[in-house]
């Protein structure tokens, strides 16, 4: 009898795959059974994706080239290549031909880039492709500005930098044969495999109390305001700091969590304990490392306002670490078994990157100037998404129709200082 939600999924996914199911069948990592539940809870069954921006000089980038770039890409990788599904009610992968969308997006009379871009993203069908690659110029700009957007389903931040480089090296050498469909078939599947094996090692006793302690406070009272998000662009804030660095460098994610919690607080109030999402995780040991996919899982962080101890905050934070692989479904089973009235909603999200791990993308000798985009819809009422290179640029997106804009600016502000607080006490 399966001793974890994991475990229940592979008896269903075997029994699919060894009673006649196409070959072409691959399961799904908890992460991606995630993601697909979510689409289909939304009113227009979008999916989660991962949006970068690249500016070029203008003229730079040749659509039909970077087409055929993103094919010989998505040829290698059958995350690019598959759609999620459910077979007798067994959510899967399907494997078929490249899913690749390269397209120009007109600019409207007085209108900008930025917003046909946007717009573009809003208006992406629920079916769209796994991979979409959008360009906008303005009739009288010296830049186009390119949008490499992922379906989060396909991607995780390790997969970013394959993508960047591999596109790169495909537009700069359209002549390299891509090898056959099937080349990372095998690696992949074991890369899922083992990533599905490691999560059900994670459904244990141990975990399940450690999660029941931790998140058994939250009650997830639902915030007064819209419940139906989208009718407004989202509000985004921008702040560069200075990088982190010596030993102030190892704290900056305890450090983010802490104000994080305290923006949290600052919007929400303090009426409830609120609960935190991060993405965490990466390949599973002994995965080839140019596996293109989603391996992480969403870790819950019980908010407290801050600024708070950060010595006794990381120490939390590392024992979390040390049940990373148990899978959220999990640990909102876990949450509610220890007393916890919570339907697994996230108040807020916090999204990392270390931008030390992904090449930026070169089209030819032109390196592309990333850049962000607002208005974007976010997954929670707040989201805050830190990228950590020869700087610190921290930017919250919120939910307009859940807060003022001068509430979040106010958050903002408590989120700035609780990080200057903790990595430049005397800045």
């Amino acid at each position: 009898m399966p001793t974890s939600i994991t475990a229940a999924y592979l008896d269903r996914y075997r029994s699919v795959a060894d009673s006649g199911g196409p070959a072409e069948l691959l399961p799904l990592t908890g992460a991606q059974r995630r993601f697909l539940l979510t689409r289909r809870l939304d009113p227009q069954g979008r999916p989660d994706v991962v949006p970068l921006f690249f500016a070029f000089p203008r003229g730079t980038v040749d659509p039909e080239r970077l087409r055929r770039a993103a094919v010989r890409l998505a040829a290698r990788h059958p995350a690019l290549r598959g759609r999620l599904t459910a077979l007798r009610g067994t959510p899967v992968l399907r494997l078929g031909e490249p899913s690749v969308e390269v397209a120009t997006v007109a600019v409207g009379p007085g209108g900008t880039a930025v917003e046909a871009l946007r717009q573009a993203l809003l208006d992406r069908p629920a079916d769209g492709p796994v991979l979409r690659l959008l360009v906008a110029a303005e009739p009288e700009a010296d830049e186009e500005v390119l949008a490499l957007v992922l379906d989060h389903a396909a991607c995780d931040e390790q997969s970013l930098g394959i993508v960047t480089d591999g596109l790169g090296a495909h537009y700069r050498d359209g002549a390299v044969d891509p090898g056959a469909p099937g080349d990372g078939l095998a690696a992949y599947r074991d890369a899922v495999e083992r990533q599905l094996a490691a999560e059900a090692a994670a459904a244990s006793p141990t975990a399940h109390a450690h999660w029941g302690a931790r998140l058994g406070g939250l009650s997830g009272t639902p915030v007064s305001g819209a419940t139906r998000p989208g009718t407004r662009p989202t509000g985004m804030l921008v702040e560069r700091l200075p990088a982190a660095t010596g030993a102030a460098r190892g704290a900056v994610f305890p450090a983010l969590l802490d104000a994080v919690s305290a923006a949290g607080y600052a919007l929400f109030g303090p009426d409830r304990p609120l609960a935190l999402g991060y993405p965490w995780g990466g390949r599973p040991a002994g995965t080839a490392p140019d596996v293109l996919g989603c391996f992480l899982n969403t870790l819950v962080h019980p908010a407290a306002p801050g600024p708070g101890d950060l010595d006794g905050l990381s120490a939390s934070w590392w024992d979390d670490l040390d049940h990373a692989d148990t899978p959220f479904d999990e640990v909102v089973h876990a949450a509610r078994s220890g007393g916890a009235h919570w339907s697994g909603a996230l108040d807020g999200l916090l999204t990392f990157e270390d931008l030390g791990r992904r090449p930026p993308l070169v089209l030819d000798d032109a390196v592309g100037r990333e850049t962000h985009l607002a208005g974007r819809p976010v997954a929670a009422p707040f989201a805050v998404s830190a990228s950590h290179g020869s700087e610190l640029l921290v930017r919250l997106a919120w939910d307009r129709d859940r807060f003022r804009d001068t509430a979040a600016e106010a958050a903002f502000r408590t989120l700035l200082s609780t990080l200057r607080h903790h990595l430049h006490p005397t800045g």
